[in-house]
């Protein structure tokens, strides 16, 4: 198979759960063609012991795309990362950021950040396995940790790996007293830490990530670092990466207006709904990432109502799409 040509890491989306499913990429890749997009975080048990191609399978228009990954067995972790490599994945990314309790008691995400040799092996086993990046997703510390030297030494010695590629949440993970939500909210952001990485390991990529959503933003971010990775804003504002491509790729081709981003989209939930035959797959479960392609128009709240509209949505109409859009448009 013909190695794909891959744009750069400056911008992408982040690995979000119950939100960066594979709908939502195709949604996202409607609006920008480089970015990169990142999977939902898929624990090694779900591949290992469970259904692969419910987990990995994705649409092909969603490249660039990577599949991050939570566990701490390495051993387990090379497997995965090998399916996710063979299903077509471009990137495999380790998670060691996420704090929640579930992800504490399966003895990976945030709280593998105390133990960096682990980390270490974990890469090391999948980068043997694969031959594509092996990219590592972290915060700068853990609890009440507020030292620099931290998240250095967990960089150093995960590097001694062989990774290169590091994306750093800005924010401590409160391991105990916050839940998910609040840790991406109350920990102090700490963009220097992130900064002064790229610094100390020139040669590394450094992502940042945290409560970015500007574009003027991003640029500054990426005078200190090498790519920045957006959250929530791009979730509940996508049609703000409308620019990417342009400004932050070079590529002249026309940005697609939002009613374009919404034709494109019709045709992928009527083969969505029709490849499902029935099974389960609900409209909602595609228009539901869209709610805030018209945020910030007049109309929008208009749009979402009729997005969530339960009557509408139980007749699975893709259509639907344009009923919503006409509530902005008697607005314009």
């Amino acid at each position: 198979m013909t190695a794909r040509t891959l744009p750069s890491r400056r911008l992408s989306v982040a690995p979000m759960m119950d939100w960066t499913d594979r709908h939502c990429r195709v949604f996202h890749r409607q609006i920008t063609r480089h970015t990169w997009l990142y999977t939902e975080m898929v624990t090694t048990g779900a591949l290992v012991y469970g259904d692969v191609a419910r987990h990995l399978q994705f649409n092909e228009e969603e490249h660039p795309v990577a599949l991050q990954l939570g566990g701490s067995d390495p051993a387990d972790l090379a497997t995965s990362a090998r399916l996710g490599q063979q299903w077509g994945y471009d990137e495999i990314n380790l998670n060691c950021g996420c704090p929640s309790e579930r992800v504490q008691k399966g003895a990976f995400g945030a709280c593998l950040m105390a133990e960096p040799q682990l980390v270490a092996d974990c890469v090391k086993a999948m980068r043997d396995a694969v031959s594509i990046d092996v990219t590592v997703k972290h915060r700068i510390g853990i609890d009440q940790s507020e030292s620099y030297d931290f998240v250095r030494d967990f960089v150093g010695t995960v590097a001694g790996a062989g990774c290169r590629t590091f994306i750093v949440h800005a924010r401590n993970a409160i391991l105990k007293g916050l839940s998910p939500k609040e840790n991406r909210e109350i920990p102090p952001l700490k963009y220097d830490f992130a900064y002064q990485l790229k610094r100390d390991f020139p040669d590394f990529e450094i992502i940042i990530n945290g409560a970015i959503k500007t574009q003027d933003e991003i640029d500054l971010h990426l005078r200190q670092v090498d790519g920045v990775m957006l959250g929530r804003e791009a979730y509940h504002n996508p049609y703000s990466m409308a620019q990417f491509d342009q400004r932050y790729y070079g590529d002249d081709s026309a940005v697609k207006s939002r009613d374009e981003v919404l034709a494109a989209m019709i045709p992928y939930i009527q083969a969505q709904l029709a490849k499902d035959g029935g099974r389960g797959l609900k409209l909602n479960s595609i228009t539901r990432h869209m709610l805030g392609l018209m945020q910030g128009l007049a109309g929008a709240r208009g749009f979402r109502q009729t997005l969530s509209d339960a009557s509408k949505l139980a007749a699975g109409d893709a259509n639907l799409l344009l009923e919503a859009a006409a509530r902005v448009a008697q607005h314009a």
